[in-house]
């Protein structure tokens, strides 16, 4: 019998037991296959190298490579050694680099310029684990300074352990998995990664996601499970159906994550296909999946229903939960459960209450079924004239709107009203808005306080890494 894992890098020890001859990862750029055994030695030597390099458990190493082996290697050889993973994109700006190196005091960088062990190694024996820190993952920052959220070893663990007893399993050890995610971001490394691990399953490694590239994986690789995001399957419908289906015809069981949904999305890939998309929420500081419609049907606009073991309850701004009774159920999302952060870095502030309760900062409701509706990011609430306005009502409308590729609401200041509506929209190639016809499609569909009352047009809106809207950037005040 198996001894369960109690470091994250004991997932890749018992793979490696269960299938030693096992093909672990299988990278599409390089065409470099490793099994799981070959994995698991690769990790000792990682270990044995930052050991020798002076790393002592609790120590930072910042690792900065792309999606690839070599990041696999690194992440688990670190964990192995005891040492705290800080993730960071490889293409992430040098000044932000430079301040989560400062912030996380990393003791080594793991990148291009000082890569990972690349030949086997003797055996090592892993240090630490359970309460102990093992991932230290800097937020998006898109409404402040990036922190760093401390995620213990038992934290990851719990996530994994909660996602694989939903039905139908999200991976299996018979999946091949299609991972075109960036592995720094927490969904990449947890649902992603970590969730492969787990399950002792293939991962097919895309360093860059574009449609084309992604379905000749799929197909040549015989992917059954893909881990995407909204723009992903954006992108893929975009494909001709004919070869969607042949290219797709081995998929059991598409996931999307890190980003709303949309439900017109779901539908039409669901149509053209025969295979729905799952959706999931959470966030960096709950390890990081909450919920899920896998266990259940698919419901378009719904983020599901709490995974085992996750408790989510709305409650107002004070903390206190919101009844049925309340006039219009919705507050704010309010999750417990052994996936959740220890706070943020470097003294754990901010983390959950004395009851294990912590506030995601997501405004949503639950229907008659008990599924999760997301309405907006607390922080996100347009406020004007003391009336709430959420961005997705307004983004909604203006979507219907013909031309219209995509759009975002944002509140910027207003001498007279405190905030007002602005829009950004995206038009269609060849389509010409004008801010008058916006204004008037909005107005006979909102009310007039959440009308916008400046309009402006874009090529492409900003996202991170993972597809979520940048509303930050489009936060500027009027001219």
């Amino acid at each position: 019998m198996t001894t369960p894992a109690r470091n994250v890098a004991d997932l890749v020890r018992g793979a490696a037991h269960r299938g030693p001859k096992h093909v672990a990862l299988v990278d599409v750029t390089s065409g470099l296959s490793l099994t799981w055994s070959e994995i698991d030695a690769l990790a000792d030597a990682e270990a044995h190298r930052l050991v020798a390099a002076g790393v002592e458990p609790g120590d930072r190493v910042l690792v900065r490579l792309p999606t690839g082996p070599a990041f696999a290697v690194a992440v688990f050889g670190a964990l192995r050694a005891g040492a705290v993973l800080v993730p960071v994109g490889p293409n992430h700006p040098e000044a932000e680099t430079r301040r989560a190196l400062a912030d996380s005091g990393a003791r080594l960088v793991v990148d291009a310029g000082h890569p990972p062990a690349d030949a086997p190694g003797e055996p090592f024996e892993t240090r630490g684990g359970g309460e102990d820190l093992a991932v230290l993952a800097y937020t998006s920052g898109t409404s402040g300074v990036p922190r760093g959220a401390m995620l213990t070893h038992r934290a990851l663990l719990a996530n994994i352990t909660q996602c694989a007893t939903l039905r139908p399993a999200p991976v299996t050890a018979g999946d091949r998995v299609l991972l075109a995610l960036p592995l720094f971001h927490v969904y990449g490394l947890g649902p992603g990664l970590f969730q492969v691990a787990g399950a002792g399953a293939t991962a097919v490694l895309l360093e860059r996601f574009d449609a084309d590239s992604a379905l000749t994986a799929i197909a040549e690789h015989r992917v059954t499970t893909v881990v995407g995001v909204p723009p992903m399957y954006q992108a893929i419908l975009a494909e001709p159906v004919e070869r969607l289906r042949t290219d797709l015809a081995t998929v059991r069981l598409f996931t999307s994550g890190a980003a709303p949904l949309s439900p017109g999305l779901l539908v039409e890939l669901w149509q053209a296909v025969g295979l729905p998309v799952f959706e999931g929420y959470g966030l960096t500081e709950t390890g990081p999946v909450l919920t899920t419609t896998l266990g259940g049907a698919p419901k378009p606009g719904s983020v599901g229903r709490p995974l085992p073991g996750v408790d989510v309850r709305l409650v107002d701004s004070d903390g206190r939960p919101i009844g049925e009774d309340d006039e219009n159920g919705t507050g704010l999302v309010a999750a417990r459960g052994d996936n959740l952060f220890s706070g943020y870095w470097p003294d754990g502030v901010d983390g959950p209450d004395a009851d294990g309760w912590f506030r995601t900062g997501d405004v949503g409701y639950l229907d008659g079924e008990g599924d999760l509706h997301l309405v907006d990011r607390a922080g996100d609430l347009i406020i004007v004239n003391g009336f709430n306005v959420y961005p997705h009502e307004v983004e909604r409308v203006l979507c219907q709107l013909d031309g219209v590729v995509e759009a975002a609401a944002v509140g910027v200041r207003d001498e007279r009203t405190g905030e007002t509506v602005k829009a950004v929209l995206v038009p269609a190639e060849g389509v010409t808005l004008t801010e008058d016809a916006v204004k008037e499609h909005c107005a006979t569909r909102l009310a007039k306080f959440k009308v916008p009352t400046v309009v402006e047009f874009a090529t492409a809106l900003p996202h991170s890494p993972t597809g979520k809207l940048a509303r930050s950037r489009l936060r500027l005040p009027l001219g």
